[in-house]
């Protein structure tokens, strides 16, 4: 490991610029960072890279899924709950079925549970690949909630699939009252779990003498106590992660600081940004022993067993995501459903195509066992691992280079909003300052007639809730102000350098102060 080091070192920098060089072009990360590890891979001498599933459920898993829990907006997950839960719950099982009789009747010595072995592990969606594709290109806020929510979930639905047809290849039985038992515990219990664990961290939070690192240190903790606890009891670490983030996320603004909150978010980001960096570039890196564990068939016919799974499943979302819009035109009849207009063609489309998968198809392929219990090799293991490798490679490439062209071509109206975004946050910040402005006046009237800061604030919000479209901050305006920051940057820094005895944390409260207001510019 630690001879290796410099080898992993360098794989950061890389990653760092190879997405340096994926936002230039416009082209989501994870395909070139694919790529990348593909073609490192082939360069004489480098380390072989031997991927343990389980660093990739226990280290990578839990904060990828923690931080994808706290980004979502749990209005937006309730409002399409129902088409979110049947593409996570519903069209997973029935990708797993169709991928499981596929395999069955193409591929010489797959039986039926191999099938939805295979299915289970090849059939959620990436939420990564998605989410950094849909970032170059605008689509409706109700398309990216489906999406995201949906990402959220479908990794547990998966996994238990997978599960249960590992335990029915290694027993060789399947005892359907016990299965259900069992899924209902996975489903239950996690959950259960995940949202008494968040509400003990929420509370630490909240009464323990904690300061801005130690919240940030128990938010790193909390996805790990959530999978760890949820996996021992063996129930869904997956939905613990996620039950208990989203909970933690709703509460927020009830236990944590404003500093916290906003040190916190930047830490996250960075997080994220290194481990997702990371499984995509592992992902190619692991192509020689996948490859080398590939006997017993031809390395042609293996592709063209990945060709014809990878179809399948984009064939089987499509349908699924046109199925998914027929049925809710059916069930509007009956039931209170979140939105009564026909979508037209294409918004199941692009909800169709955004299925690339990714690390936790890798992870799961990985982690089957190499000999069953009697002893006897896992059967056509390494034909599975081939072909999920084929899978995330074509769906990445095929789907993640043609999505955002697609979206392009075809435009998706925004049947929410009659405002466009900034139109709606300009209105709100009006309201906002009225708000505020009635609210000091009316409860605050003997202070602010005393004192000058208050009514150079009210003089402030005054102008912010009379202010014109027209008078926001154009981009010129942003250019010359940054200028003048920047400018103000320098004069700190040439005082603190010319004055020795001046005590530097004053200056550097100054520039931590000029950066927040260019922060701000971002909102303006």
């Amino acid at each position: 490991m630690l001879e290796n080091f410099p080898f992993y070192l360098s794989l950061i920098i890389i990653i760092v610029l190879l997405i340096m060089l994926a936002n230039k072009i416009k082209v989501a990360y994870p395909v070139l960072l694919v790529i990348a590890g593909l073609l490192i891979s082939f360069i004489p001498g480098i380390p072989a890279m031997h991927i343990d599933p389980d660093l990739i459920f226990l280290i990578f898993l839990p904060p990828l899924l923690y931080e994808a829990a706290w980004g979502i907006s749990w209005k937006e997950l309730w409002r399409w709950r129902r088409i979110i839960t049947s593409f996570a719950f519903v069209v997973v099982f029935l990708t797993a079925m169709s991928v499981a009789f596929v395999a069955n009747h193409f591929i010489p010595g797959f039986s039926l549970v191999l099938g939805f072995l295979l299915g289970g592990i090849v059939s959620p969606p990436d939420a990564v690949s998605a989410g950094a594709i849909l970032k170059f290109v605008k689509v409706p806020k109700r398309l990216s909630s489906i999406l995201e929510g949906e990402s959220l979930l479908n990794d547990a639905s998966s996994l238990i699939i997978f599960r249960f047809a590992l335990i029915a290849v290694a027993t060789g039985q399947f005892v359907w009252y016990e299965a259900a038992l069992s899924f209902s515990w996975m489903l239950i219990g996690g959950i259960c779990i995940g949202l008494a664990i968040g509400w003990i961290f929420m509370k630490a939070h909240k009464h323990l003498p904690t300061d801005t690192n130690m919240d940030i240190i128990l938010t790193i903790v909390t996805p790990y106590v959530m999978y760890i606890s949820a996996e021992e009891v063996h129930s869904s670490g997956v939905l613990a992660v996620v039950s208990g983030g989203l909970l933690l996320s709703n509460k927020r603004h009830l236990f944590l600081t404003s500093v916290s909150r906003l040190h916190g978010v930047n830490v996250w980001e960075s997080i994220s940004f290194v481990l997702n960096g990371l499984v995509f570039m592992l992902i190619g890196l692991v192509l020689p022993e996948v490859t080398a564990g590939l006997e017993g068939v031809n390395l042609s016919s293996a592709i063209g067993y990945g060709v014809l799974i990878t179809a399948v499943l984009i064939v089987g979302r499509i349908v699924s995501a046109y199925g998914a819009v027929f049925v809710t035109l059916i069930a509007r009849n009956f039931i209170t459903v979140a939105d009564t207009r026909n979508p037209g063609y294409k918004v199941p489309l692009i909800i169709g195509w955004t299925g690339m998968r990714g690390v936790v198809s890798l992870a799961a392929a990985l982690s089957i066992p190499l000999q069953l219990p009697d002893g006897s090799a896992f059967p056509q293991r390494n034909l599975i691992l081939f072909i999920t490798f084929i899978v995330i490679l074509l769906t990445l490439l095929v789907q993640g280079l043609t999505l955002p062209y697609l979206i392009k071509k075809i435009p998706i109206p925004n049947l929410d909003e009659t405002l466009s975004e900034e139109e709606v946050y300009h209105t709100i910040s009006k309201q906002l300052a009225q708000h505020a402005l009635t609210h000091l006046k009316t409860n605050y009237s003997k202070q602010l007639n005393n004192q000058p800061a208050l009514q150079q604030m009210a003089r402030k919000w005054e102008q912010n809730a009379t202010i014109t479209e027209d008078e926001f901050m154009a981009e010129e305006c942003k250019f010359v102000y940054i200028d003048i920051l920047n400018q103000q940057r320098q004069w700190l820094l040439q005082k603190n350098n010319d004055e020795q005895t001046l005590n530097e944390e004053i200056i550097r409260k100054h520039l931590r102060y000029l950066d927040m207001e260019e922060e701000k510019l971002s909102f303006l």
